[in-house]
């Protein structure tokens, strides 16, 4: 029995191919594994991206509803304040006034501290206060 080349050449190749095919068989199994794994983890991360999801419409709809009574708070509280602020600004007045009479106390008492009353100028000054209180009292004023 006589073999061409061109069987030869078709044996070899039909070898190799087996071969080949061998060697592929461990790899297409590691990939399907793979695959599989990767099958698993997309589903878990589709599962948790729409429980995400459905917790951020929640967490939303609280933030939306935070912020309306937030506004709500905060109009009332400028509506508060717009009634305060007549107390303020009597506060504010009130201050203004102490403050004006505290001068006016220092100027009086420096007035006094210059003016140095002397013996004689304390002596006429009680004896005219005196006289005139008995003059209002005997009605002579």
């Amino acid at each position: 029995m006589v073999i061409s080349y061109g069987a030869l050449a078709g044996l070899i190749a039909a070898v190799a191919f087996l071969i080949f095919v061998l060697f592929l068989i461990p790899v297409l199994v590691r990939m399907t594994k793979t695959l599989k794994e990767v099958n698993a983890t997309m589903q878990t991360t589709n599962k948790s991206i729409e429980e995400i999801s459905t917790d951020v419409d929640s967490l939303m709809k609280q933030s939306g509803d935070l912020l309306d009574k937030t506004n709500d708070l905060l109009a009332d509280v400028n509506g508060k304040m717009k009634t305060i602020d007549p107390v303020v600004q009597a506060a504010a007045d009130l201050g203004e006034s102490v403050q004006e009479i505290n001068a006016s106390s220092k100027k009086m008492a420096k007035h006094f501290n210059n003016a140095r009353m002397t013996r004689t100028g304390l002596i006429s000054s009680v004896l005219t206060t005196v006289l005139a209180r008995r003059k209002r009292r005997k009605g002579e004023d």
